[in-house]
């Protein structure tokens, strides 16, 4: 290994007598692949950590996994939104690579090979993904996440725009880590929840990881921040438990729709059967309307899009059901997903088009449009019914 690989790639640090090397990467950078299998060829590690949890390695492992998903499991489970925000993460991951020629998550199947040849304990030390992105979800508001719906849509374009001096860039930094670095100067919530907890907690792990020469294979763009954490006290439970949802917003969800039907009873007796059907009127029409637009966005099956319009004024009344579930359940079983759709999840992701054509994640475009929809209608008929009062 040259010095210059040494100097800018390895870090190497100690806890507790151990002697910890860390090797940033990029994750989509062949060097960072051939670094990889030299460091660990030349220590032999007691144990080689990587940036994976458990559900990523097996992803990356996998290639077939996503045959075993069960849709109408996510959206009883309300994961639709996560599920296709991951999905939409690993598409701009994939493109990249493409750019760049190699395998996304190469360098980790890399560094799992490389220890299982010199007889080292693989140890995953990374957070579970669906903790780190239903953390980000919960952390967020609506307007938060209406914003990253679209910056993740956006980010389709992206690819194609960038030079090769860029590509060459990538080559010597985590891509994934630098994109969600600008994300998150517009939204810090999310930068707290998929790039500071992690370095705190891929921190924590590896210095806590069996064996007294260890090499951790993480993100270029963990290291600085890991090694920012290195010498404080860190508590993984707080970062592997979901936030209790605050009392206030608990409040909201209930409070809102109080107030709205409190308001529509008041347009009965202040202005009559008249402007209390017009109200009602708007209210229907504002959630209908909008709701259906966002299932017709989604390119939904018209008994999909129906079953928006009709749901949505009933369901944002009940904080305990929402449109978008409704119809991503309509849409499910009218154009049943099959398993050439699931075959073809991983290619099909990589072009809004795939994204748009494949069943499964038209499926969840439904769920988050129509919930979309109908929440943007809530807010319009809102200012649209007090004009009769």
């Amino acid at each position: 290994m040259d010095d210059k690989l040494n100097s800018e790639m390895l870090h190497h640090l100690d806890h507790d007598g151990k002697r910890i090397i860390l090797v940033g990467t990029a994750h989509v950078s062949t060097e960072s692949v051939n670094l990889v299998e030299a460091v660990i060829a030349e220590v032999k590690p007691d144990t080689v950590c990587v940036e994976l949890c458990e559900s990523r390695a097996q992803a990356i492992r996998q290639k077939d996994r996503w045959q075993e998903m069960d849709i109408i499991k996510v959206i009883k489970e309300k994961k639709a939104f996560l599920l296709l925000s991951n999905l939409m993460l690993a598409s701009f991951q994939k493109r990249i690579a493409d750019r760049l020629e190699v395998s996304p998550g190469q360098e980790m199947i890399q560094a799992m090979d490389s220890a299982e040849a010199v007889g080292a304990a693989v140890h995953l030390a990374d957070r579970d993904i669906r903790t780190t992105l239903s953390r980000t979800w919960r952390n967020m508001g609506l307007w938060g996440k209406i914003k990253l719906i679209f910056q993740l849509i956006l980010s389709f374009g992206e690819v194609d725009e960038i030079s090769e001096v860029d590509v060459e860039k990538m080559k010597q930094q985590d891509m994934l880590a630098s994109i969600l670095d600008e994300v998150g100067k517009s939204m810090p919530q999310v930068r707290t929840s998929l790039i500071d907890e992690r370095d705190r907690y891929l921190a924590e792990k590896i210095r806590t990881a069996p064996g007294q020469t260890i090499v951790a294979v993480v993100g270029a763009g963990h290291v600085p921040g890991m090694k920012r954490y290195w010498d404080q006290p860190i508590d993984l439970e707080s970062l592997e438990t979901l936030p209790p949802k605050g009392q206030f917003s608990g409040f909201l969800k209930w409070f809102i729709p109080f107030c709205i039907c409190a308001l529509i009873l008041y347009g009965f007796f202040r202005g009559g059967a008249g402007a209390g059907t017009d109200m009602v009127t708007w209210w229907v029409l504002a959630n209908g309307i909008l709701a259906g637009l966002g299932a017709l966005i989604a390119l939904g099956h018209p008994l999909t899009v129906l079953s928006s319009i009709l749901a949505a004024p009933l369901t944002s009344l009940n904080p305990m059901i929402a449109a978008g579930w409704v119809s991503g359940l309509v849409e499910a079983f009218s154009r049943k997903p099959k398993v050439k759709d699931f075959e073809s999840l991983p290619t099909d992701i990589l072009s809004v088009k795939g994204f748009w054509r494949n069943k499964v994640t038209r499926v969840l475009l439904v769920v988050v449009f129509t919930n979309l929809g109908s929440a943007v209608g809530t807010f319009v008929a809102i200012p649209m019914m007090m004009k009769y009062l």
